[in-house]
């Protein structure tokens, strides 16, 4: 397990230097770097995955500090994640202004038409309506991914308080239906907490809906 470890909180550091790239990556090669970040964030989750597998087997004396050491290194990457996906998110909107901008210098008006004023107005309170929508996303995706943090932070103490009671269980010698009972608690417990995060999906995306 111990190789593993260090190798995975290795590529963590590494990810975190390559999102200093981002920040001055230019237009053609920032798609790059995005790509190339994600791809070392899904290895990274994908080892995770592993050792929880490994601290479960490690002996009883060891496994508890084993199990804190691979949650201090997901809520790393899952910081990593949702820092990413904030800058694919501005960056969107930025290009988005961008060919907005360009679409409006590129049209053409004629000083003998008597409707020149009424297409200007119309871009202007569009673009100053699109803004007002693009801050109002921002807001609401800043709330949402504190929720969605909130909820990820939940589920890991769950599951530490849920592993807690099934070493206390194995050490006072509980019967197996007990600890089956334990267990289908917290089997639920993850679907409500999978509800939940689905239904504030949800309701960002019909409010984002209803914004633009």
């Amino acid at each position: 397990m111990e190789g593993l470890y260090h190798q995975t909180n290795k590529q963590v550091h590494e990810v975190q230097s390559y999102m200093g790239r981002l920040e001055t990556s230019d237009k053609e090669s920032v798609h790059l770097v995005e790509n190339e970040i994600q791809a070392r964030i899904d290895n990274i989750f994908s080892n995770l995955e592993r050792l929880e597998i490994l601290s479960s087997k490690e002996p009883p004396n060891k496994r508890q500090n084993a199990k804190l050491r691979v949650d201090q290194l997901k809520y790393d990457v899952q910081h990593l994640q949702t820092a990413l996906r904030n800058f694919q998110h501005r960056r969107y909107i930025r290009e988005q202004q961008e060919r907005q901008r360009e679409e409006l210098l590129a049209r053409t008006f004629t000083t003998n038409d008597s409707d020149t004023t009424i297409p200007i107005d119309e871009t202007l309170q569009f673009n100053e309506s699109l803004q007002n929508a693009h801050r109002g996303m921002d807001d609401l995706i800043g709330s949402g991914t504190n929720i969605l943090q909130g909820l990820r932070d939940q589920r890991v103490t769950l599951k530490g308080t849920h592993r807690k009671i099934l070493d206390v269980a194995n050490m006072l010698g509980l019967s197996n239906t007990v600890m089956r009972l334990i267990e289908k608690r917290a089997f639920q417990d993850k679907y409500f907490m999978i509800g939940g995060m689905i239904l504030t999906c949800v309701i960002m995306f019909l409010v984002v809906q209803y914004l633009t």
